[in-house]
């Protein structure tokens, strides 16, 4: 089977992953960070915003089953882009908005993407996300793995994990997997 990789900042990663697991083609999605300097990150160093890192997800995706442009559709239906460096309570440039990259054609997509929705002032913000070519990739720890899965009961799930994956299985609803 032919995959590729999304990898995507949008706040907490827990929400993303909670969100994109739920998706038919996604294959995997994994927590970590990208887009700092230290390498091999780990969480406390992140959120200390010492490591200019960002939450991200790693998705890998069949694209005969859902291209790279609908996954970033899901990605702004679920995140806000225009809050630099914050998502809800969530503040901090770990949690900023960003699309890295695999390649010019996936650059390319998110660029004429983020163009349409800027024109369909969807936001009543202009949309601050950045887009840049994929750093090192670095997951997260095992706990946050599958975080809402095994949390599902956790007081941030249940107040902004959960709603945001709600959403997603309305927008995208005939896109989940069976």
């Amino acid at each position: 089977m032919n995959t590729e990789l999304a990898t995507l900042g949008g706040g907490c990663f827990w929400c993303l992953e909670a969100a994109f697991v739920q998706l038919a083609g996604v294959e995997s999605v994994v927590s970590g960070y990208a887009g700092g300097g230290m390498p091999d990150p780990d969480y406390r160093s992140v959120c200390d915003g010492d490591t200019g890192h960002a939450e991200v997800v790693e998705v890998r995706f069949n694209p005969e089953v859902i291209d790279y442009g609908t996954l970033l559709k899901a990605f702004f239906a679920i995140h806000d882009p225009t809050t630099p460096n914050r998502q809800g309570n969530d503040v901090g440039s770990q949690y900023r908005s960003v699309i890295f990259t695999h390649g010019d054609q996936q650059e390319k997509v998110a660029r004429e993407l983020i163009a349409e929705l800027a024109a369909a002032k969807i936001w009543p913000a202009p949309i601050v996300t950045a887009v840049s070519p994929a750093p090192t990739f670095w997951p997260a720890e095992d706990y946050h793995q599958n975080y809402y899965a095994n949390n599902p009961q956790q007081g941030y799930c249940q107040a902004v994990v959960a709603p945001k994956a709600a959403k997603l299985r309305k927008v995208f609803a005939g896109r989940l997997k069976t």
